[in-house]
């Protein structure tokens, strides 16, 4: 595995290193070992799956608030996304930026979003499918979202969005005084 940092501390791409042959082809999904600087004492404890039916919907911006805020490792299985991440964390030095990944099954890539971070995904391509490897268990009553247009975020998606759930719809744009997420109470 080959781990690049993004402009976005705590943010990586890890890049597999796809071992191809007459059969096809295997990678590693995953090894705490090779990204121990990443998960430090945390463990994976649940591991969720998305499809996508159509092109250009969008799933985001969403989190979890503290104490149950995870953290994620992404990665498309199937299909491609343009998968992004935004900076919530309070006394971030990249507070409110965002960093954006094309994903697919043949790059191999996954991407690592630490707690206090907002991600979501735009489907580029019919039925694509992503695994999120998780650090804390959802739960329900501590969900968190930005809009996916929220001006002050300035999302650059590279479609126009077809598909949006409505709760997405409805987030809230980010309130002039938002000053960012405190992560200091999460549980592991």
């Amino acid at each position: 595995m080959n781990i690049v940092n993004t402009s976005i501390a705590g943010v990586a791409i890890v890049e597999g290193q796809p071992y191809n042959d007459e059969r096809g082809a295997f990678s590693r999904f995953f090894c705490d070992r090779e990204l121990a600087q990443y998960m430090g004492d945390r463990r994976i404890v649940q591991i969720n799956h998305s499809r996508t039916s159509a092109i250009g919907t969008v799933r985001g911006m969403h989190f979890q608030h503290s104490p149950h805020a995870e953290m994620k490792l992404v990665r498309c299985i199937r299909g491609r996304v343009w998968d992004v991440v935004v900076d919530l964390r309070a006394g971030s030095p990249t507070f409110l930026r965002w960093h954006a990944e094309e994903l697919t099954p043949e790059s191999s890539r996954m991407l690592v979003i630490p707690e206090g971070c907002a991600h979501g995904f735009q489907a580029l391509e019919t039925e694509s499918e992503l695994l999120y490897l998780t650090t804390n268990f959802y739960e329900s009553a501590a969900e968190g979202g930005v809009r996916y247009d929220d001006p002050r975020l300035d999302i650059r998606w590279p479609l126009e969005v077809s598909v949006l759930s409505e709760r997405d719809r409805l987030q809230a744009l980010l309130p002039p005084e938002f000053a960012g997420l405190d992560i200091t109470r999460t549980l592991r």
